[in-house]
């Protein structure tokens, strides 16, 4: 699935993405946040859709079925307990702001987005795509 208007990248094709370098960041459309998010319970916790005291005391399974009425969770996969967030239906993540293209959870992010691009399909590489003039 390519990024909407974005040149040649396209993040389902790794050969697309560009080495990461420091400062990538700064002017990229965050192709990164079109990607699916896999997310444990603690990165849930941080992101205050679940409190500490129903991670602890409430099954998983339970949790993703609330979070999956609410919109927040796409999929669950139980039996390694982890959760995928949910995306808008342009492919955004829920988090994303989709005038600037920045996190909106930025400070609580989850350690797959905390990680990236150290790991990911194509550790030390971006699906960097430039934002558009003016954004």
């Amino acid at each position: 699935m390519a990024a909407p208007g974005f040149f040649n990248v396209d993040v389902d094709r790794l050969d697309t993405w560009t080495r990461y370098r420091s400062g990538l960041c700064n002017d990229c459309a965050a192709n990164c946040c079109t990607m699916p998010v896999e997310v444990r319970l603690a990165d849930l916790v941080r992101l205050e859709v679940v409190d500490a005291f129903e991670a602890e005391h409430e099954a998983p399974k339970q949790i993703a079925r609330r979070l999956t009425k609410a919109g927040l969770v796409g999929h669950f996969n139980f039996r390694n307990s982890i959760f995928t967030l949910a995306r808008r239906a342009s492919g955004d993540c829920l988090f994303l702001d989709a005038t600037t293209r920045r996190c909106t959870v930025y400070e609580r992010r989850p350690d797959t987005c905390r990680k990236h691009p150290q790991v990911g399909p194509r550790p030390g590489y971006c699906a960097y795509g430039p934002r558009a003039k003016g954004v």
